[in-house]
């Protein structure tokens, strides 16, 4: 293994809880040991770059329902392709060289593992989209 592949999964946290059976498939299996760890350890990035979008698109969400910030999240990533494709090197800038050639091998349904993953992950975490993004 080089450096670099070293270095990005050196500071991915661990997911202990992974239960991997017999069934799993590849994209499962990329989902839970590549995706989920990098997703944690990008969880703070990603939600300051959606609270910049956000702020970017003159803050309409601040006056939705709580319903309405959910389905204003889901659309933001899965129509804004620009904003999409951003996340996406956020993500993909973090593979390895062996995880990256994987990707590559079934892109489409990865992409769509991916943004569902991070829909998800902001949502579970919309109380810190209400608040102001500040830079420590």
């Amino acid at each position: 293994m080089d450096s670099r592949s070293a270095s990005l999964q050196g500071i991915r946290p661990n997911l202990n809880q992974i239960l991997e059976h017999k069934g799993t498939t590849e994209g499962e299996w990329f989902q839970n040991y590549v995706l989920r760890p990098i997703l944690k350890f990008q969880n703070d990035l990603l939600v300051a770059v959606f609270k910049q979008y956000i702020e970017k698109h003159k803050g309409a969400f601040f006056n939705l329902n709580t319903d309405g910030k959910l389905l204003y999240i889901e659309n933001a990533i899965q129509k804004d392709v620009k904003f999409r494709n951003a996340l996406k090197g956020m993500v993909i800038g973090q593979f390895t060289l062996e995880e990256y050639l994987r990707y590559s091998s079934n892109s489409s349904a990865l992409n769509k593992r991916m943004m569902n993953m991070i829909v998800e992950r902001l949502k579970d975490q919309i109380q810190l989209l209400d608040a102001p993004l500040h830079v420590q």
